[in-house]
């Protein structure tokens, strides 16, 4: 079946014009002459493109690009702005409200044509990921200083070697996966938040991230203490996550220590939960509340894998098979102590199972991040049956 394309400009010679020359492309054409025949349309008849003018008597192309993002139900639908404004400011303008790609008028037919099977190319690309099932796992700590970072680095470091992956973490304030792989003050997640979720896109999402060597894509937030004061709501979360779901097919949120309101939203909508213990009396007495309040807003015992760190060498340690009467929960994995290789990882902006895959605690890892995936798909699958 050919793509169907709905084009939208008040003039009617304009129409015309580009409905017959994408016609002679083999698309199916669709056709409003203003914004809110525009968006009765994308509702009802759900186009793969839409050609969107600026100038439209009842309302702008800029509002109706925004209200198009903001309905889920149209939200992923590419977009690009077609118009006569030529001024930076108005591109600008256009790619804040939502827009996947901006042309000026006139422009030549084979450039139209190029640019709109890019972005159907791309967007095609993204649908097949989330046709696929794309995989959220939020990893959340018992207490602080449990490594939830370093695990998920590692995790999503694991996974990328075989899908597309992204890492995020949703501390602003907090942030550290940047300061460890290399990226110093990285200010993504912030840049993010101080937009309206409604003008939350993919789009605006990929410009905030970084890519590291490896090629695991990075969503990050920064260390500086002023970020803390920034507003991430459930909303926002909820928003971020979903577009990440979109860019790739496994998605990994370092969500820190304890339960927040932002972090039970990630880990209700997050396929799988990785709950980090340590084997000590308190760390299994915070880990046993914590998955006692996880169950309580929703997230069923097999939503939830336990990964036990052990930080250092310690015969004082509460043995894993006590650890796990105690929580009446199995763990996942177990992690061994590995400060030195953490330490030499970190300085040379690595994550340890790609800087010394060859370790007791990059195998760990791996094999942890192989068990995550297969579980996660289980529950998708069982989610959507």
């Amino acid at each position: 079946m050919s793509e169907r394309i709905l084009i939208v400009d008040d003039d009617v010679d304009s129409l015309k014009l580009i409905g017959l020359m994408l016609q002679r492309q083999g698309y199916e054409v669709l056709v409003a002459s203003t914004g809110q025949q525009a968006l009765t349309k994308a509702k009802s008849d759900r186009p793969d493109l839409i050609i969107l003018d600026i100038m439209m008597p009842d309302m702008d192309g800029y509002e109706v690009c925004r209200r198009l993002r903001h309905d889920p139900g149209t939200q992923p639908i590419p977009i690009i702005m077609f118009t006569a404004r030529t001024m930076v400011d108005d591109k600008v303008a256009g790619f804040e409200a939502g827009a996947d790609d901006y042309l000026t008028k006139p422009t030549h037919p084979a450039e139209l044509a190029s640019r709109i099977k890019a972005v159907l190319a791309r967007s095609a690309a993204q649908g097949r990921g989330a046709a696929g099932q794309s995989l959220a796992i939020g990893i959340i700590g018992a207490k602080g200083g449990l490594g939830t970072t370093t695990l998920a680095v590692n995790i999503a470091s694991a996974l990328s070697q075989h899908d597309p992956t992204i890492v995020t973490d949703f501390r602003p304030g907090m942030g550290t996966i940047g300061l460890s792989l290399g990226f110093g003050r990285s200010t993504g997640l912030a840049n993010l938040l101080s937009r309206p979720v409604s003008e939350m896109s993919a789009r605006s999402i990929e410009n905030e991230m970084v890519t590291h060597s490896s090629g695991l894509r990075l969503l990050l937030s920064s260390a500086r203490p002023k970020e803390t004061l920034l507003a991430i709501t459930p909303e926002s979360a909820s928003a971020t996550l979903r577009n990440l779901r979109s860019l790739a097919r496994n998605v990994v949120v370092d969500l820190g220590p304890g339960l927040t309101r932002v972090s039970a939203r990630v880990l209700q909508e997050a396929e799988l939960a990785v709950l980090t213990v340590e084997p000590t009396r308190v760390g299994l007495t915070m880990a046993n509340d914590l998955l006692h309040e996880l169950d309580q807003i929703g997230i069923s015992e097999t939503r939830i894998s336990i990964v036990l760190i052990n930080r250092a060498q310690s015969s004082l340690a509460v043995p894993w098979q006590e650890a796990e009467k105690l929580l009446n929960h199995p763990m996942t994995a177990i992690i061994s102590p590995a400060p030195e290789v953490a330490f030499q990882a970190a300085e040379a902006g690595m994550p340890i199972v790609l800087f010394q895959p060859n370790a007791i605690v990059a195998s760990q890892f791996t094999k942890l991040a192989e068990e995550i995936s297969a579980r996660s798909r289980i529950m998708a699958g069982t989610s959507h049956s």
